[in-house]
């Protein structure tokens, strides 16, 4: 059961660390000063929300483990975020549809992950809640604003989520690990979350004038530890300063 919670935390935690990565290399380069302010303090929080997965996780695996270490020294492949958390910062409808397509799905998975039987888990997603809602309000606002906002505006985002659908599914695929922290009473079942994902995604996309894309493929590997092109970039900066100083301390 250990190495299984650790594998649940990672497929949970992992999301929030690669896209908080992502938001941060947006400090500075928003649309305006108040965007900007509001995306970085979006990557602040999923960064907190990541260290106190990897805190748990240093606690369980023991020894010398520590939050830095989990964060910093695992290679690509043992890295379980999603495929969609991991997509570039392509332009700002991009960026917005990455964030809204995740935000749903993480706003409903914590408000389940409140009822684990796992109490750090659990007093986690509590904590995180919070937060997570004020995400969801921002990136669904935002795609009101651009799908109903000008013809370049509009256009824009229906490609960035048309490009970025393909990675949605993604979201409710069920590791082993997964199956066995849910039959623990620990994990949240998260194919149970899918039709009503879509269906609140479906809602905001009307409200948008937007089209729900329409394909029958989908892109996986993620929670598997088989990403994209861009996951090992994003691992290249953000472990860079623990691998060329090893053991470093401020």
């Amino acid at each position: 059961m250990k190495e299984n919670l650790i594998q649940y935390i990672f497929g949970i935690a992992d999301n929030s660390l690669i896209l908080g990565q992502r938001l941060g290399e947006l400090c500075g380069h928003g649309p305006s000063l108040e965007t900007d302010i509001a995306l970085t303090n979006i990557s602040l929080d999923l960064l907190g929300q990541t260290r106190s997965y990897y805190q748990y996780v240093a606690k369980i695996q023991g020894g010398d483990a520590t939050e830095d270490t989990v964060a910093f020294l695992r290679l690509e492949r043992e890295y379980k975020n999603v495929l969609l958390v991991e997509q570039p910062n392509t332009d700002f409808g991009y960026s917005i549809a990455r964030q809204f397509l995740f935000d749903v799905f993480h706003l409903s998975l914590l408000n389940e992950l409140q009822n684990s039987t796992d109490e750090t888990l659990a007093a986690i997603a509590k904590k995180s809640i919070k937060e997570v809602s004020y995400h969801t309000r921002f990136s669904s606002d935002w795609i009101r604003r651009l799908g109903d906002g000008t013809d370049e505006s509009h256009n824009r985002i229906q490609t960035a989520i048309n490009d970025l659908w393909i990675f949605t599914d993604e979201l409710f695929h069920q590791t082993a690990a997964d199956q066995a922290m849910v039959s623990e009473g620990v994990g949240m079942d998260v194919t149970l979350l899918k039709n009503a994902y879509y269906q609140k995604v479906g809602e905001v996309l009307v409200e948008s004038t937007l089209q729900t894309p329409s394909i029958e493929y989908f892109q996986k590997g993620g929670k598997q530890g088989i990403h994209s092109e861009h996951m090992g970039y994003i691992l290249t900066e953000l472990q860079y300063m623990q691998r060329t100083y090893p053991n470093m301390t401020w």
